[in-house]
């Protein structure tokens, strides 16, 4: 998995049989496939994952 953000609207078949759209400006976790090919076709930048938050008291 990876997070992106899309600079650009992306389609991403995984099967023949089905297409998910991705909106520019979006950022979420998808597929490490799904990063690869938005980045290489300049649709996507790979993000930094935002930290987890610590519970707890210090």
């Amino acid at each position: 998995m990876a997070r992106v953000r899309f600079t650009a609207d992306y389609d991403y078949k995984p099967t023949r049989q089905c297409t998910i759209g991705y909106k520019a400006g979006m950022e979420l976790t998808v597929k490490r496939d799904c990063a690869d090919k938005a980045v290489a076709a300049g649709k996507a930048e790979e993000i930094e994952t935002p930290g987890r938050a610590t519970g707890g008291s210090e």
